[in-house]
């Protein structure tokens, strides 16, 4: 491409070097996302493995650029740049992550179909960190986009998911499974002040709020609604948690939902491939 190519010539490198460069960034984005469990990548990190040998003020751009566009024209890969920590809707929140939110970091997000990615890609050893991952966001989603901490837990007990549990034959720590979703931005945890002292709110993250998963969990959980259509007529999941009758409701749908869950996280199954 021609603009691509008159970038390039203001570096003063020759085209091996410019592919070697690529390569390496690629390489290492593949490695970070395997061996980290998708946690991002900060684009510090990148820049690094750049300006070790080269000076050239623009040149880290570039080369992450071309390894961004490689990674999805041959691999089928989108490196995605997360968005700056937003605060809690309510405005009185205090990030707990902003040493990571800050900084400019990418995720790796599958770009294949779905029925692709679960037949050639998709780890069935990992199905049960899927279920898990299903079902804190449904919970997340249906309190509204977050939910204080106490209130997660007593969701997570009537799974047999308890914080005290250090050795869960599929999940090892509850806790540690837990704060996996918040270092993977699927979850944002924050401190908020309120009468009777701080209390630690868990809210939907970039990863969560990504279309393709956000659609997935929205979907399924409108599968589960209409089964349960005749307990609350004409109203919307988000609409029924706010009323009074929707605490019967949640219950009952998330009882549903728990059962589909509890069969991932326990035989392996995999409830959507996009986690």
């Amino acid at each position: 491409m021609a603009t691509t190519a008159e970038n390039f010539s203001q570096f003063d490198i020759s085209e091996e070097e410019k592919d070697k460069l690529i390569g390496e960034v690629i390489r290492y984005v593949l490695f970070r996302n395997h061996q980290n469990a998708g946690c991002p990548i900060k684009r510090d990190e990148l820049t690094q493995l750049v300006t070790k040998n080269y000076r050239q003020r623009s040149l880290p751009a570039f080369v992450i650029n071309e390894a961004r566009s490689n990674l999805a024209s041959i691999f089928g890969y989108e490196m995605r740049e997360l968005q700056r920590s937003r605060p809690l809707s309510t405005n009185q929140g205090r990030s707990m992550q902003q040493n990571v939110a800050d900084a400019k970091s990418y995720v790796i997000i599958s770009q294949l179909p779905a029925n692709v990615h679960t037949k050639y890609v998709e780890n069935v050893n990992a199905s049960h960190l899927n279920g898990f991952t299903f079902a804190v966001i449904s919970i997340a989603h249906l309190a509204g986009g977050k939910i204080a901490e106490e209130n997660l837990w007593h969701h997570l007990r009537r799974l047999g998911l308890f914080e005290s549990n250090e050795n869960h034959p599929a999940l090892g720590s509850i806790k540690q499974a837990l704060e996996a979703l918040v270092q993977q931005r699927y979850l944002q945890k924050d401190k908020v002040s309120g009468p009777e002292g701080n209390t630690l709110i868990y809210e939907l993250a970039e990863r969560a709020l990504d279309n393709t998963i956000s659609k997935g969990v929205k979907e399924y959980i409108s599968q589960v609604q209409f089964v349960l259509r005749g307990l609350v007529n004409g109203e919307s999941a988000a609409a029924v948690v706010l009323s009074t009758i929707g605490k019967d409701y949640i219950n009952e749908l998330l009882d549903h939902l728990f059962m589909e869950v509890q069969m991932a996280i326990g035989a392996g199954s995999s409830l959507h491939p996009s986690f």
